[in-house]
């Protein structure tokens, strides 16, 4: 299985989180991303997509906006405490979307996450209420985005 990471504001292509993914037979491809340049990223994300053919697109945060801002097609998303509202324009999701997000997180409150689920006329079993912390590091929230990834894989 192969999936595109877009990673957060502070991450990077070699984060715990793509780590992890690639320690559980992933097939990962994570770009590099800029920390001031949202357009650029989009750019740079969608050439990704188009190279990569990824079955499952993941986004951490900021990298979770930037998933939500490129034309993935019905390929499926994994958003991790998607920072959406902070930017793009994107207000919605498609159907075959999971968001992880932790209850406390104080950089990108959950409520954003039910919001655009909410816009988005989805369930609440599309997130997933997870971690510790909004970096999402902790082993019970890396299990869930394995798991995320695994049965988005899987139904795409």
């Amino acid at each position: 299985m192969k999936v595109l990471f877009f990673h957060g504001l502070e991450g990077n292509p070699n984060g715990s989180k793509i780590q992890y993914l690639r320690a559980n037979g992933i097939d990962v491809v994570a770009p590099v991303l800029s920390r001031d340049d949202f357009d650029g990223d989009l750019q740079v994300a969608q050439a990704a997509f188009s190279e990569s053919r990824p079955d499952v697109v993941v986004g951490s945060s900021r990298g979770g906006a930037v998933a939500v801002n490129i034309d993935a097609g019905e390929t499926p998303l994994v958003l991790i405490a998607p920072a959406w509202q902070h930017w793009g324009t994107a207000q919605t999701v498609k159907s075959k979307t999971t968001i992880l997000h932790c209850e406390h997180d104080d950089l990108v409150p959950i409520a954003g996450s039910r919001l655009l689920l909410a816009n988005s006329g989805l369930s609440a079993d599309h997130l997933v209420v997870v971690g510790e912390e909004h970096r999402m590091s902790d082993e019970q929230a890396l299990d869930a985005l394995l798991e995320a990834v695994q049965s988005s894989g899987e139904n795409s």
